[in-house]
């Protein structure tokens, strides 16, 4: 790489031969992330609490792990697909330490190889609750890993359709509840992904914040997002409402748990709405203030799923008690 009058100039693809470092790797799993799988593990756990399944501390480190590993694969494939397809350029409204391939001579292959390390290191730890507790945790280990490969790799990526919102929330946001509750009692328990919804809907709109503010770049990639589809004017406006409905998503959540807990949930939104939710109701959603929009929809998923966290462990200790 260098610099030319001040401006970045890309190494060619044919002359990367770079290794991969702990602080690359570390750029690639994108850790500020991890919001869309850390807050969808944390609830699974604590679901299993609430509900009296017999979850071990060492089973429910396991598949936390398993979790962040499996959103690091995401994250680092998504970057090596995007970087080889000319998606991401220096010239994106993008930071350098998210950008790794972009702004470095990594060697690309050395990230495609690590994303699937992730993959199979998640798939290792997955294979102990098989053996354990049966195919129940299989059939949505697998689902799982079909669309993490599919979100950004084949011929025609997820990512770069009009479901990609929805597929990446119900992956996130659902799929990963259901896992654990399936790995830890043996059975699959669909009523989870009623709870799962307020995270379904926040983890939909991280990636509905980064296709919006990307409907040029994604166009001359060739891509067909929904934002792509509908257009910037129709997509805010969509996407203020979907913030509405997660908010009261939440509400009813809460209420589903206790009375009580509805109530608290309540006052909770009220400063929740005006730390975290109310900048997205004001956001233009344009390649300018990308980074800027981006850092709002993790704070504000981390503040929806905080309220979450708190009410369902608040009601299962007391239960317990």
């Amino acid at each position: 790489m260098s610099t030319v009058s001040g401006m970045y100039e890309e190494t060619p693809l044919q002359k990367r031969d770079g290794k991969l470092t702990v602080r690359m790797a570390v750029g690639l799993a994108a850790p500020h992330t991890f919001a869309a799988s850390v807050c969808p593990a944390l609830f699974g756990i604590l679901y299993c609490v609430y509900r009296h399944f017999p979850i071990r501390i060492y089973e429910a480190v396991m598949l936390f792990a398993a979790c962040v590993l499996m959103q690091a694969s995401v994250n680092t494939i998504n970057d090596y697909m995007d970087f080889i397809s000319g998606a991401d350029s220096a010239e994106d409204n993008v930071e350098k330490s998210d950008s790794i391939l972009v702004f470095s001579d990594l060697a690309p292959w050395r990230a495609l190889a690590l994303g699937c390390s992730f993959l199979a290191i998640a798939l290792l730890i997955g294979s102990y609750f098989v053996i354990r507790r049966g195919p129940a945790p299989l059939v949505i280990g697998v689902i799982g890993a079909t669309v993490v490969v599919l979100y950004s790799a084949g011929p025609l990526p997820v990512s770069h359709l009009p479901v990609g919102e929805l597929v990446s929330g119900f992956t996130m946001g659902g799929l990963i509840p259901l896992g654990i509750t399936a790995a830890v009692t043996g059975e699959i328990h669909p009523e989870v992904l009623i709870y799962s919804i307020p995270f379904m809907v926040g983890i939909g709109l991280i990636m509905m914040t980064n296709n919006t503010c990307d409907i040029e770049k994604d166009l001359r990639a060739g891509r067909m997002t929904l934002p792509d589809t509908i257009g910037r004017p129709h997509s805010v406006r969509l996407y203020r409402s979907l913030v509405l409905v997660w908010i009261v998503s939440i509400f009813l959540y809460a209420l589903s748990l206790h009375p009580l807990a509805g109530a608290f949930g309540a006052l909770m939104l009220i400063p929740g709405y005006l730390f975290a939710f109310r900048y997205l109701m004001q956001s233009p959603l344009i390649p300018q203030t990308r980074i800027a929009q981006m850092k709002g929809i993790l704070k504000a998923n981390l503040t929806g799923s905080a309220i979450c966290l708190v009410i369902l462990a608040a009601v299962a200790v007391t239960g317990r008690l």
